[in-house]
């Protein structure tokens, strides 16, 4: 039962992830494209008005006739829609998320021995803790310390990117594969979403404090916003990578997983250097075909070779079912039915042949971080058996 309740956590906090971060990264793309697409307006009176850009769009059957103004209007707008919500609940759900699915099963997600022999699961869990906040920490001195300098957004760029190499290297030597992988997602989610709380939204309540109070906003904190802003958009399809990972094993159970990582990261900020260009009218191929090209190499790169079935003969089931009851049944039996499998019957295992051979023995992801040390013999046994029929005598 408390497998069960576990599982209906899951479900609903994936679902509420997925629905919060659809609306936070739909309203950060639509504005780094609104803001890549305005033209300065031609008019006098907008002039006037204090507007830097506008653009016109037709959407829904309506005319939109979106305007920006440089720093703040000269009045303050009766209403005032401000954007954080999506952001807050996108990073609470997903670490809501990350503890039911990760923290409180930390010895069979988060902990591979054949990684790093934490001495307990609270060591593990603090340290994957700190690792989230350092994340914060070293970004935001980066963006402080080179931010405002000449170059600073390449300086800034550069370190960063360093960080991140060395801070996934960090987790996937640390961690399981497939927790490194989503850890150093959840550290640069960490980041956007502090981006938001700590810079974005406290800068424009200092320009709607100051516009109150009859002063003259500081020109100082829309620039750091939209700083943070474009860090945050080629943040986001690294980010969206890291969070698919944990159903694709190939990647996370690579040898040099950390460089399969920061490769495909890599790519997707090139892809959407691509898209943040176009949205200025400059096409340029050669960052999207630079990022395919690196996902193509790595696709390559860690390609599995063919499952190795060879076998004097061909085992018999009774060899087959040994190894499941050794190896395979500790989670899918009766009281403990793991990903709804069931292998405590001969017609079960026969049931799930297929699962078992594409897990156990193409892509090896399970046992899951082998906690039950099942051979490579062993696994071959029962490639062979599957590739002869999956027969139960």
């Amino acid at each position: 039962m408390e497998s069960y309740i576990f599982d209906w956590l899951n479900l609903l906090l994936r679902w509420l992830h997925v629905i919060t971060g659809i609306a936070w990264i739909g309203s950060s793309f639509y504005f780094v494209w609104l803001d890549n697409s305005l033209t300065k307006p031609t008019a006098s009176d907008l002039r006037d008005k204090g507007v830097d850009g506008e653009l016109w769009a037709v959407h829904g059957g309506g005319f939109y006739n979106p305007q920006k103004y440089m720093v703040a209007p000269k009045q303050l707008p009766e209403n005032l829609h401000w954007f954080y919500w999506e952001s807050y609940w996108t990073w609470m759900s997903g670490f809501a998320l990350f503890v039911v699915l990760y923290l409180f099963n930390a010895q069979t997600f988060l902990i591979d021995k054949n990684v790093f022999a934490w001495g307990s699961s609270g060591a593990a869990i603090g340290a994957a803790l700190v690792y989230l906040v350092m994340g914060w920490v070293v970004y935001d001195t980066i963006c402080k310390v080179f931010g405002q300098k000449k170059n600073g957004d390449l300086i800034v760029g550069i370190a960063v990117f360093i960080y991140v190499v060395v801070a996934t290297y960090i987790a996937c030597h640390l961690f399981s594969g497939r927790a490194a992988f989503l850890l150093t997602g959840a550290m640069l989610a960490t980041a956007m979403s502090a981006n938001v709380a700590h810079i974005i939204i406290p800068g424009q309540r200092k320009t709607v404090a100051a516009m109150k109070a009859g002063e003259k906003p500081d020109p100082i904190h829309p620039m750091r916003a939209k700083q943070r802003s474009v860090h945050n958009t080629y943040f986001t399809l690294p980010v969206l990578f890291a969070m698919l990972s944990n159903h694709y094993s190939m990647t996370y159970s690579a040898p040099n997983n950390w460089l399969v990582l920061v490769a495909i990261m890599l790519a997707g900020a090139l892809i959407r250097q691509f898209f943040v260009l176009k949205h200025k009218g400059k096409i340029e191929y050669k960052y999207f075909a630079f990022g395919g090209a690196i996902l193509l190499a790595v696709a390559a790169w860690i390609a599995p070779a063919p499952p190795s079935t060879a076998s004097a003969d061909v085992p018999k089931f009774a060899e087959v079912r040994a190894i499941v009851e050794q190896r395979c049944m500790m989670c899918h039996n009766t009281q403990v039915i793991s990903k709804n499998i069931q292998l405590h019957t001969p017609e079960l295992i026969a049931k799930n042949a297929q699962a078992m051979y594409q897990q156990a023995v193409v892509s090896r992801i399970m046992p899951l971080n082998n906690a039950t040390q099942i051979t490579d013999a062993e696994r071959a046994k029962i490639g062979a058996w599957f590739t002869n029929g999956a027969k139960v005598e």
